[in-house]
């Protein structure tokens, strides 16, 4: 391993979870589903999780992404932690 570089915990390739939290706007599933499948293929939409909040104003989707290694889950949360939609990435 080079210097500087940490073991990761995670086993990949996985199935990873990740939550993604915003506004309940009509078109935040489909925007946050449509750039996972981008960024990994396999990411089944129909295996999402979605919860409202108690007040109805935020959504959150968990969301079971198929990834390969480190590199491709880091660019998969700071694609989704940049998005306009998206308030927090867990």
């Amino acid at each position: 391993m080079p210097a500087g570089e940490q073991k990761s915990l995670i086993e990949f390739p996985c199935h990873f979870p990740i939550k993604v939290m915003g506004k309940r706007v009509d078109e935040f599933t489909q925007v946050i589903c449509d750039l996972l499948v981008e960024m990994s293929p396999q990411f089944d939409a129909s295996t999402v999780e979605i919860r409202p909040s108690r007040s109805g104003n935020y959504i959150s989707l968990t969301c079971k992404v198929w990834v390969e290694n480190k590199t491709q889950l880091d660019n998969i949360y700071i694609a989704l932690s940049g998005h306009a939609l998206v308030s927090v990435v867990l």
